[in-house]
């Protein structure tokens, strides 16, 4: 009897260790194994409106796992639509269920690289900055348009672009508005160094209107070997009471920046932009200028040059002098150049 009971408990006990290996090794093969097989790394994003449904719609559609078992488990155990996190979620080829969860209930996010581009209005700006982040667009433009908030960051309406600096960050693709804003004001702070301060300083010029002058080198030409040689120009014109003249301030007036040729006709408009009627500087801005040209501005080209006119090979260069005699015959150059293509506005 009592061999009989004994090997009853030994079945028993070797049932209940097989069930434990079996169960064991499948936990492990749900949870711990490699079930995602995307093609690369891919990214999923949460946003503010996602549920546990799309959540897992996404996983399932970009991650491609082979069996998703082992994470509607998790999901359920841990409750997982009470903790749903938005951001951006890296899964890669090979991972397993339990990191991905983990990432996601935790907000483990991966950081993406947000680009400021140089470009000609603030709302642009705005536009690209929310196609890039879970920010909307209008939310920022909002901002940006704001009186008391440009001026409790120490800008206005027509300065505002001098904020941004544009380059390539890292942030989270989830940051709010606020978070954005702080960052560019904490980028724009390590731009301004004590060293561009002080050739600001030295040239006269706040970081304001070095920004001012750099947008409108920068629309003049996309020759970055070039730039301090305008940069210099420009600063003569300032130095001597002398109207800036720049063509692109009168596109920029006439918000119509495919214009190729100016006529007379343009530079009629009234408008604070006008740099052929208004002396000095333009209120702010024509575009968002690169570190490039700001610093081509902070480390102009001393010469006296006072007048320029684009090359009439069409190089996108351009043809100095410091006398309005030899200018206008590179002017007449120019004009035979455009004539000839037909190029007439």
């Amino acid at each position: 009897m009592e061999k009989k009971t004994k090997k009853i408990l030994l079945g028993i006990f070797a049932l209940l260790l097989l069930i434990g290996i079996s169960s064991a090794g499948a936990l492990y093969y749900y949870l711990f194994a490699p079930q995602f097989h995307p093609e690369k790394i891919t990214y999923i994003y949460i946003d503010r409106d996602d549920t546990a449904d799309s959540l897992y719609n996404q996983v399932k559609s970009k991650g491609h796992p082979k069996h998703f078992t082992g994470f509607l488990w998790m999901a359920k155990f841990r409750k997982l639509p009470l903790n749903i996190h938005t951001g951006r979620y890296a899964i890669r080829p090979g991972d397993n269920v339990y990191h991905v969860f983990n990432r996601l209930y935790r907000g483990y996010q991966e950081p993406m690289n947000l680009t400021i581009a140089s470009v000609r209005t603030i709302d642009r700006l705005a536009r690209s900055v929310g196609n890039q982040l879970m920010i909307d667009s209008a939310e920022i433009a909002q901002k940006m348009n704001d009186s008391v908030f440009q001026q409790k960051l120490g800008y206005k309406k027509e300065t505002m672009a001098c904020l941004f600096i544009p380059e390539t960050y890292q942030v989270y693709w989830d940051m709010s508005v606020e978070a954005f804003f702080d960052r560019m004001q904490k980028e724009h702070q390590k731009f301004w160094n004590r060293e561009r301060l002080d050739k600001a300083t030295a040239i006269g010029m706040t970081p304001e209107e070095i920004c001012t002058l750099a947008s409108i080198v920068e629309e003049e030409t996309n020759n970055n070997p070039e730039k301090p040689m305008v940069a210099g120009l420009y600063l003569n014109r300032l130095h001597k009471d002398m109207a800036l003249q720049a063509d692109p301030t009168i596109k920029f007036a006439l918000q119509d920046f495919g214009l190729r040729r100016i006529t007379n006709a343009h530079l009629t408009i009234d408008s604070p932009y006008n740099t052929y009627q208004n002396l000095g500087l333009p209120p702010g801005p024509i575009r968002v200028p690169s570190p490039i040209g700001l610093d081509a501005v902070l480390n102009y080209t001393k010469h006296d040059y006072l007048y320029m006119c684009a090359k009439e090979d069409f190089s996108g260069t351009h043809n100095f002098a410091s006398n309005y005699s030899d200018h206008m015959k590179n002017a007449r150059k120019y004009w035979n150049a455009l004539n000839e293509r037909k190029i007439f506005k």
